[in-house]
């Protein structure tokens, strides 16, 4: 785990505010027995996770595609192509909502911001990605990705305990 103490605080805090304000349906769906703590997260979301990514065109539709999900230090984490309709699409809107989940087991969904952001500027990211994704990988094109943060506005939780591994 790289999350600091105060990054898990402020983690907790999301999921708690984000599920007070969440509608009644939610809450019947989602209750207090359903959802992971930010050490969950944490836990559920080590390595790399499948991530659908919703971005929005200049029309204003939506398009949602996979992406490798990195949760470090309490944020989502995605790289992609230089050229991909993600990367312009969050360069010019950067509003996105995402969910990791794992059949009827898991989910974990985050609306909020994507930020691209510099590897030389985040301490420990780079080597975080070397550790997952191995050396010849980034050494041969990882390193050329663009990468970007998902700063959160919203995240929602949901774990089946009876379908839990």
């Amino acid at each position: 785990m790289y999350e600091t103490p105060e990054e898990l605080t402020a983690l907790q805090r999301l999921l708690d505010d984000s599920y007070a304000a969440s509608g009644r349906y939610l809450r019947s769906v989602i209750g207090e027995e359903r959802r992971l703590g930010a050490e969950g997260v944490v836990d559920r979301l080590r390595g790399v996770s499948t991530m659908a990514l919703a971005t929005v065109t200049a029309r204003g539709e939506p398009r949602v595609a996979p992406v490798d999900a990195i949760f470090h230090r309490g944020h989502f984490v995605f790289g992609t192509a230089p050229n991909s309709y993600r990367f312009r699409h969050i360069s010019a809107r950067p509003s996105v909502s995402v969910t990791v989940f794992d059949g009827e087991r898991l989910q974990i969904t985050a609306h909020g911001k994507a930020i691209p952001l510099s590897l030389a500027e985040e301490p420990g990211l780079e080597s975080f990605l070397i550790e997952l994704y191995g050396q010849e990988a980034w050494d041969r094109w990882m390193r050329y990705m663009p990468w970007a943060r998902i700063h959160a506005e919203k995240m929602i939780t949901f774990l089946n305990p009876e379908a839990a591994r």
